[in-house]
């Protein structure tokens, strides 16, 4: 089973908590009570480097804590995996793996598949993509008196691709019966932090298309810099990722 039945937006999970915890919460449990009824004893979590709340070191790696995120969002993606840890423990011959996913971007080379949020996007990338199309007629960006080069917050960006081959990479591990514990954790990123100009620039580097933007100020919730070490995922899974920002900006425009 791979479970990604849940909300995802920051700004959104501030606004409307009882939302997210309800959606988040009761998917897992009714998800794993069927599991159970059933025998279906494996299961992949989708889940965010939102966990570990504001890293004292970057890069994150397996030796930082996981503490109390700064959103909703990020609070039921550490509650789910403490309530996983639990079941595990609880149930013989049941195994998690937990993705901790950073921000994927991207789309399938084809451009049949990609990013298309209905409404208004709660995600740098769309917005980007919108924008240059027209469709949205300015992109915010939240902030810009960070403690980085240019001031505006850093994330470490990964291609939706090679967030897919991951999931490919622990169904193997959980099926080969090759996790050390019951309950395993692995960071998905590149492992270099870009900031939102920086995606910015390139944006309008690879396509020639120009953004209409404006600086506002940050949003409850967003934290300075959050980018990953990869190696225990390259060891363990046998992972890592392969596509450099400009081609996840030009699949994501493609």
């Amino acid at each position: 089973m791979i479970h990604f039945a849940a909300y995802k937006a920051v700004g959104e999970s501030v606004q409307n908590p009882l939302m997210y915890y309800k959606n988040n919460f009761y998917s897992l449990l009714n998800t794993l009570s069927a599991q159970k009824e059933f025998g279906i004893n494996n299961i992949i979590f989708s889940s965010s480097a939102t966990v570990y709340g504001n890293p004292e070191v970057l890069p994150i790696t397996k030796a930082n804590e996981v503490q109390r995120p700064f959103s909703p969002y990020g609070n039921t993606k550490k509650i789910s995996e403490e309530i996983l840890d639990d079941f595990t423990n609880s149930e013989d011959h049941f195994n998690a793996i937990s993705l901790r996913y950073f921000n994927p971007i991207g789309a399938h080379d084809s451009g049949l598949i990609g990013e298309l949020p209905n409404g208004i996007p709660n995600n740098l990338m769309p917005y980007i993509t919108q924008n240059a199309a027209g469709i949205r007629e300015k992109l915010t960006v939240f902030g810009d008196d960070y403690p980085t080069k240019d001031r505006t917050a850093i994330r470490d960006y990964i291609h939706v691709v090679d967030l897919a081959k991951a999931h490919v990479k622990a169904i193997n591990r959980l099926v080969a019966n090759k996790q050390k514990y019951s309950m395993e954790y692995f960071n998905l990123g590149t492992g270099t932090g870009y900031s939102i100009m920086d995606v910015i620039k390139t944006f309008e580097a690879v396509t020639g298309a120009k953004l209409n933007y404006e600086i506002s100020g940050r949003r409850d919730g967003d934290l300075t810099a959050l980018y990953t070490a990869t190696k225990l995922a390259e060891d363990k899974l046998g992972w890592k990722a392969e596509r450099e920002l400009d081609n996840m900006i030009a699949t994501s425009w493609a």
